[in-house]
C-alpha cells in the first residue's frame, strides 16, 4: 500500500481556496457598488455581495443545527 501525500500546493489549496475565492468575490462586489450608477453594475454588486452573505449564514445555519 502507498500512502497518499498532498502537496503543499493542494494543501494551501484546499484551506484558503474558498476563503480567497470569497474575498474577491466581496471585493469585486464593493468596488461594483461603489463605481456603478444602475444597470449591471448594481446586479453584478448585489449577487457578489450577496454570495458570502449566503454561505456565512449557511454555514451558520449548519453549525447551529448539530
Amino acid at each position: 500500500m502507498t500512502a497518499h501525500h498532498k502537496t503543499p500546493h493542494q494543501s494551501f489549496r484546499r484551506m484558503w481556496g474558498w476563503p480567497i475565492a470569497l474575498g474577491v468575490l466581496t471585493a469585486i462586489g464593493l468596488i461594483s457598488a461603489l463605481f456603478s450608477d444602475g444597470g449591471f453594475g448594481d446586479m453584478l454588486a448585489w449577487v457578489a455581495l450577496g454570495i458570502p452573505v449566503v454561505v456565512c449564514g449557511w454555514y451558520g445555519w449548519r453549525r447551529q443545527a448539530r
